[in-house]
């Protein structure tokens, strides 16, 4: 099990309490170092913060998600607003719990997210990653950054390598905060997205017109 969460005595009480009920916990602090841990151990559930030092938690999700990492994601934050949690969902969390927590509350959602857990799905080799901290797209040595709206589109799409991602939830996924977006707008950010993932060499947006796009 993983746990990233920047607190240094909140950090330290999740992993005494996971480990109390029989759980392996990785915990770190940062979202650099939980890219590089977690993206290796092939966790069975992941504990997010979503105010870390080097990135939004939920980027740090949709990088995992990107990578092939499909754990349960419970997101833990301070902020309880009803349009910080939708974007929680949309960055492909599972759950959400808000600061302070009972101990007990977290391990009933841990057990009841443990229990409807999926396979893990790694990414294929010479694909290009979303790095988090960096709000980049890399591949090897070659780096391009993103802006918000374009790290949240690309990883909604490559969280399902060969699917066709339609267009609204790609919408829902990329302006979680709601507004009106045409489907210019969309088009337009695709487009964009397909001109830097020729600049690091790697990974494919296609098209299924009327429909959405897809990720291959």
């Amino acid at each position: 099990m993983g746990v990233c969460e920047d607190e240094p005595g909140l950090r330290s009480v999740l992993t005494r309490a996971l480990r109390n009920v029989g759980q392996q916990v990785v915990a770190v602090a940062t979202a650099a170092e939980a890219m590089r841990a977690f993206r290796s151990t092939a966790p069975q559930l992941l504990i997010l913060d979503i105010g870390l030092p080097d990135a939004d938690g939920r980027d740090l999700c949709l990088a995992l998600r990107a990578a092939g990492v499909d754990a349960p994601v419970l997101f833990l934050t301070a902020r309880d607003g009803l349009h910080d949690k939708v974007a929680g969902f949309e960055a492909g969390g599972d759950d959400y719990l808000s600061k302070p927590f009972e101990l007990e509350e977290l391990r009933v959602r841990v057990d009841a997210l443990l229990r409807r857990r999926t396979p893990i799905r790694r990414v294929t080799m010479g694909q290009p990653l979303l790095d988090s901290a960096r709000h980049a797209l890399t591949l090897g040595t070659r780096e391009v950054p993103l802006t918000p709206t374009e790290f949240r589109l690309l990883g909604r799409l490559m969280a399902e390598p060969g699917q066709v991602v339609r267009r609204r939830t790609l919408v829902a996924a990329a302006w979680p905060m709601g507004g009106l977006v045409s489907d210019n707008t969309l088009d337009s950010y695709v487009r964009r997205l397909r001109r830097k993932l020729d600049d690091v060499g790697g990974g494919a947006i296609t098209t299924l017109r009327g429909v959405g796009y897809r990720w291959q």
